[in-house]
């Protein structure tokens, strides 16, 4: 037995980690661990390679947990719904509704029943996190001691916030809690949060000065919620991007031939089901057509950390029908949830399209339908581009409203399977040469060329327009002549159109104030710096800080009402806030920066600020604590590049926690070369230099080069090694 394998032998006996009934003894983990190179470049990213498939998702888990493993524990306790385990009681609810889905037995068996190819890499799956907890034993897991194989298919989907959090807490607390809880201002709407989504956008070799296709990749998450790396098998595998913190599959990324960026789309297909209970003999039923169906009944038992450390649990009778789980009531009747919850097609889909070579081969994997919220930007070597709506739509009238619930009680309303790929909104191979996608409506994705509307059901979206689609159509149509330096420029297109249409009504109330109105004088000044303002943002510019504090102080106002009507906050504003409320706006703003910065006249750059601490998983900051400028905005009022930043209540600046996240700019030339940056660094760990090393460059969107290619590496290893050395 060599040294590896002797290591994880005493590891495994120490019990210092349990390893799943399934996993490969201590000399094979030693074996498979031999078999994987990771080499790390000098911005610490690892390029894992390996012979084969299973070898590479082996090296590729360690190397993420090497960088950060409390983000991979986060993420599959959220995932398996055992978040209370290390939180306690305050994450029960969360915890519920994830399991309202997810039940392990279940699992269990979809993963004995999967395809031998897909439980070979959750294996290497589980043993390459296994591993590493047994070669570093000085790593304490809040709760997951070992990794099992099925556990892979309760997080098979990368986007930020899956389907099943679209289930209001507060009404299944208050349901299955059996005392009223009032709904949370985030999910009412009444207090900001940054828009989730991402920019994505593809150019055919036509509008592109070397003939070459572009594609834009742009995530805007949560900071540090994935990881940038490389995994490249000899069986067909060679994918780079963004990761997810604890998948095994490259999210939005690239391979030698093709490229693919996911936005979240507005497509509405989770759905809700009013039913109609019926309570006789102690059973209750529920209404369908003619007939009554029984409710099932399914306990849920929920473990959860007492405040001395215990381990406690609490027992929940769940309810079902048969579109979906119980979730909360309403006006009488029982909310059903419909959802896609297709676990091994969702992971197969994931992970099998980093392997394709063209648009072809990507519509085959699509086939899979197992993408439910995210819409895909994709370009390839042959110069195919493509907006491709989610795949996961059910087939439904078109008469029912399916932004509300509907009636569970008509048949009528059933899904009625899945729209095939062909009756989808989709732009492939547009005459005109691009093809975006904002979280916006889809009937612009591809400018004349664009799907439309009236050809789709009204469920193909519920997002309508945004400020970022209005500024991405304006910087592609007409241009014939991008680069990747071009792309990369108009990523960072600094005009804000939200504010170039929010202004000018401002303005003109302002104006129409008579003569001896207080308020001439009292805002003469801030009206001056607007009226003068080019609407493009910059760390200089004081007319952005006044513009985005005036902004906010009317988002709080009108946000909660906005989210009730279905209408963009800026729309909101434009369209149903009086004059009045839009000159108070303004003089809050002027009020507040003065308190807070000694003056209305203050540069953007001085407030809105990016700061990493420490390793926490929830951001904390501190004014008196080193932290750099930053010029973007929220993409709430149109700026592509997006930096969703807020006070805290130790704070007087702005600092961001979500927005740009990893940005690429990927040419498919002869051979493929990108560019990119992420949030930060690649580790997690504070004591790293790749902790922050990338916050200037972040900052400023100065994209680095990818070191893609064997030879591109020549000259920037930092460390070459097998896991465990």
């Amino acid at each position: 037995m060599n040294r590896l394998a002797r290591r994880v032998a005493e590891c495994l006996l120490l019990g210092t980690v349990a390893v799943a009934a399934h996993a490969a003894p201590a000399r094979d983990l030693a074996r498979q661990a031999a078999a994987v190179t990771i080499t790390r470049d000098d911005w610490g990213i690892a390029h894992v390679s390996a012979a084969t498939d299973a070898q590479v998702v082996f090296g590729a888990i360690y190397a993420q947990a090497e960088d950060d493993f409390g983000r991979i524990e986060a993420n599959y306790l959220t995932a398996l719904g055992r978040t209370a385990e290390a939180e306690g009681e305050s994450a029960i609810w969360a915890d519920l509704r994830q399991r309202l889905y997810v039940d392990p037995p279940e699992l269990q068996r979809q993963y004995a029943a999967s395809p031998a190819w897909l439980r070979k890499l959750m294996d290497a799956w589980a043993d390459g996190l296994n591993y590493y907890l047994a070669m570093h034993p000085a790593v304490h897991p809040k709760v997951l001691t070992k990794f099992e194989p099925w556990m892979a298919l309760s997080f098979t989907e990368g986007s930020i916030g899956g389907d099943i959090e679209r289930i209001s807490l507060s009404g299944l607390q208050s349901f299955y809690g059996g005392v009223p809880v009032t709904a949370s201002a985030e999910e009412i709407g009444a207090r900001p949060q940054e828009p989730r989504g991402s920019n994505g956008i593809a150019i055919a070799p036509q509008k592109t000065a070397n003939g070459h296709a572009l594609l834009l990749i742009n995530p805007h998450t949560s900071f540090y919620f994935r990881s940038e790396l490389q995994m490249t098998s000899r069986e067909g595998l060679n994918a780079y991007g963004a990761s997810t913190w604890g998948q095994f599959f490259i999210y939005q990324g690239w391979n030698t031939q093709t490229g693919w960026m996911h936005t979240t789309s507005g497509v509405d297909n989770v759905d809700e089901f009013a039913e109609t209970i019926v309570s006789e003999g102690g059973k209750r039923s529920y209404r369908y057509g003619k007939a009554l169906r029984p409710v099932a009944s399914v306990p849920v038992t929920i473990a959860y950390r007492t405040t001395d450390g215990r381990l406690a649990t609490r027992t929940f009778t769940t309810y079902r029908t048969h579109h979906g789980p119980v979730v909360r009531a309403e006006r009488g009747k029982w909310i059903a949830t419909a959802l896609m919850w297709r676990p091994v097609a969702a992971l197969e889909q994931s992970f099998l399209r980093t392997k394709q070579t063209d648009l072809a081969s990507y519509l085959k994997v699509a086939a899979l339908q197992a993408n439910s919220s995210n819409a895909t930007l994709f370009a390839d070597r042959k110069g195919e581009i493509a907006y491709l709506h989610p795949q996961f739509v059910p087939v439904r009238p078109d008469r029912f409203d399916y932004t509300r619930p509907v009636d569970g009680a008509d048949p009528a309303t059933d899904w009625r399977g899945l729209h095939s790929i062909a009756s989808l909104p989709n732009a492939i191979r547009p005459p005109v040469g691009w093809a975006y996608n904002s979280n916006n409506e889809p009937w612009g994705a591809a400018g004349p060329d664009s799907p439309k509307k009236e050809a789709f059901p009204k469920y193909m979206d519920s997002a309508g327009e945004n400020d970022r689609g209005r500024h991405a159509t304006a910087l592609l149509t007409g241009k014939h002549d991008f680069t990747p330096e071009r792309l990369r420029l108009a990523a960072y297109d600094s005009f804000l159109p939200g504010f170039a249409r929010l202004l000018p009504p401002l303005i003109a109330a302002y104006d129409a104030l008579p003569a001896a109105d207080p308020r001439r004088a009292a805002l003469a000044g801030p009206i001056a710096l607007l009226r003068g303002w080019d609407d493009r943002w910059g760390t200089d510019s004081a007319a952005t800080s006044l513009a985005v504090f005036w902004g906010d102080s009317l988002w709080t106002d009108v946000g909660a009402f906005a989210k009730q009507e279905r209408i963009n906050v800026p729309d909101y504003i434009l369209t149903r806030v009086p004059a009045e409320a839009k000159l108070a706006a303004l003089q809050q703003a002027v009020d507040r920066l003065t308190r807070d910065f000694g003056s209305w006249q203050v540069p953007w750059g001085k407030i809105n600020r990016f700061q990493r601490l420490d390793d926490s998983i929830v951001g904390h900051f501190d004014d008196a604590g080193p932290s750099i400028p930053v010029g973007f905005t929220s993409a709430q009022w149109g700026s592509l590049a997006s930096f969703g930043a807020k006070p805290y209540p130790n704070t007087k600046n702005y600092y961001g926690t979500s927005g740009n996240s990893f940005v690429a700019v990927v040419e498919f030339g002869d051979r493929v070369k990108a560019w990119a940056v992420t949030a930060g660094g690649e580790s997690g760990d504070p004591t790293s230099r790749h902790f922050n090393d990338q916050a200037d460059r972040y900052s400023s969107g100065n994209l680095r080069p990818v070191y893609f290619w064997p030879e591109d590496l020549t000259g920037h290893v930092e460390r070459r090694y097998h896991p465990g050395d």
